[in-house]
């Protein structure tokens, strides 16, 4: 999950050194995996993970392996971001699917809120290890070993997730009255899916900055470790928010956590100094998970249990559409401005979301109980 961005941005500005091509690989990849994320989710919801994952998780390998074969050889747009497309949307959701196991674990209690936290603590980890791994192996051995080695860890991860059988949430099966009252509190969710677009709007573009800006600065292995301990400071964040009970709701801490992220990216596009402008990352990252943990709890509070990785996947596929039209257009302000300019476009995107979340996000209920569970059927996963 972490390295397959950065790592696409690496294989394709190191074979061909264009910023705003690697933005549209990129950008392209990310967009079908958020296009493709809620009907994924719904799927899943479905037929099960067990019985989802494995071909979703395989067919993520095949695409991801033609997609390096197609910028390795330079074959000429638009054949690399088309194979994009097939790579990102059959990308399992992972992320979401682990989430939803905790929710049917632990849906009512306040241990929950610790879960996501753990999950958000985890993330940052595989993000302190991910950048600086894959911009080595880019760097040092072969620009295509850093997505080779994304694929690997992607298949096998999968596939891995997927024999947990143990704590697979059951297959709800609804009849139509039951599905047609399990509606989507889209007052809630769709506010928040923009909102997390724009979150990928700043993240997706800081991060192809700080690529941009450590090349400038002949020091592009760099960019790993300054990602790295940008994920360092959220993870400390997660640690933070996981050990304390808070009275706040999501909806407010989400609200607080963008305006924090947007005031972190007020100095970035003036600090060209790598070392200090990894400290200014290492403090950026303290907003990031509590923001990212107010987002799921509140889709927790708010979407019925039956379509609930539905839910977590709108929201991931707000996340993912951003990042790609952060990609896109940070690439082309850098091709044009030079590095640092990029950061006014994550600045942009969190004015942006701040302000929505301010106007447009009200306060939901909490869930009502789920009519389909009524009729839930278990099939192959246990309860």
């Amino acid at each position: 999950m972490s390295m397959i961005g950065l790592g696409l941005v690496l294989l394709v500005t190191g074979t061909h050194g264009s910023y705003g091509l690697a933005g549209s690989v990129t950008g392209a990849y990310v967009l079908a995996m958020a296009a493709a994320g809620p009907f994924q989710a719904r799927m899943v919801d479905r037929l099960g993970q067990g019985r989802t994952i494995p071909l979703l998780a395989l067919g993520f390998g095949v695409s991801t392996g033609g997609l390096v074969v197609a910028v390795g050889s330079g074959t000429p747009s638009p054949v690399p971001q088309a194979i994009a497309v097939v790579a990102g949307a059959s990308y399992p959701l992972v992320g979401t699917y682990v989430r939803a196991r905790w929710t049917h674990r632990l849906r009512g209690t306040p241990e929950l809120h610790t879960a996501y936290a753990l999950e958000a603590l985890f993330d940052e980890v595989v993000f302190m290890v991910g950048p600086p791994l894959v911009t080595l192996l880019a760097t040092t051995f072969h620009p295509v070993a850093g997505v080779l080695s994304a694929l690997v860890f992607g298949v096998a991860g999968g596939l891995a997730f997927a024999a947990l059988r143990g704590t697979e949430p059951p297959v709800l099966r609804r009849t139509s009255r039951a599905a047609a009252k399990a509606r989507m509190p889209w007052t809630v969710l769709a506010p928040t899916t923009v909102a997390c677009a724009g979150i990928g709007v700043l993240l997706g573009g800081a991060e192809i900055v700080v690529v941009a800006v450590a090349t400038e600065q002949e020091q592009r292995p760099a960019a790993g470790l300054l990602l790295a301990g940008w994920a360092a400071g959220s993870m400390l964040a997660a640690l933070i928010v996981g050990a304390v009970s808070l009275r706040s709701s999501p909806f407010t801490r989400f609200r607080l956590g963008l305006a924090a992220m947007t005031l972190t990216m007020v100095p970035m596009p003036f600090l060209t100094n790598l070392p200090l402008l990894g400290v200014f990352l290492f403090l950026a990252g303290f907003s990031v998970a509590p923001t990212l943990v107010a987002s799921v709890g509140i889709i927790e509070r708010s979407v019925p249990a039956s379509r609930l990785s539905e839910g977590m996947a709108w929201t991931s596929a707000g996340l993912a559409a951003g990042v790609a039209l952060g990609a896109a257009v940070v690439g082309q302000v850098i091709d044009i401005y030079g590095g640092s300019a990029g950061f006014l476009v994550s600045l942009a995107a969190g004015v942006a979301s701040t302000a929505l979340a301010v106007v447009w996000l009200r306060d939901g209920r909490t869930a009502e109980p789920d009519p389909a569970a009524a009729s839930e059927v278990t099939t192959d996963a246990p309860s």
